[in-house]
């Protein structure tokens, strides 16, 4: 498959390889304890350890791709529109257009 272009239609492509609602709950959950993480840090004013807040979700969001997927996470491949796409699923499951 080619690689999607635009950010719509990679995110169409990212959907695809979140069809799990377990993976999908991983991936929510990750961006959750994600955001308590920047709260807190931001609250201590430990400003340095907000560089680690973009990899939080990952051992939540691959554990869903390898144990209920079985798949590879669309990080390995491209980091900067999967990232971006993981916050739009996010956004889709709170407006309730993707099941949780």
């Amino acid at each position: 498959m080619k690689e999607p272009t635009t950010l719509n239609e990679y995110y169409k492509y990212y959907l695809t390889l979140h069809q799990n609602k377990n993976c999908r709950r991983l991936h929510f959950l990750g961006q959750a304890v994600t955001l308590v993480y920047i709260i807190t840090l931001m609250t201590a004013g430990l400003w340095g350890w907000l560089l680690f807040a973009p990899f939080v979700v990952y051992p939540f969001a691959w554990s869903g791709h390898f144990i209920f997927e079985k798949n590879e996470p669309a990080a390995f491949t491209n980091p900067i529109k999967a990232k971006i796409s993981d916050f739009m699923m996010c956004r889709d499951i709170l407006l309730g257009k993707i099941e949780f």
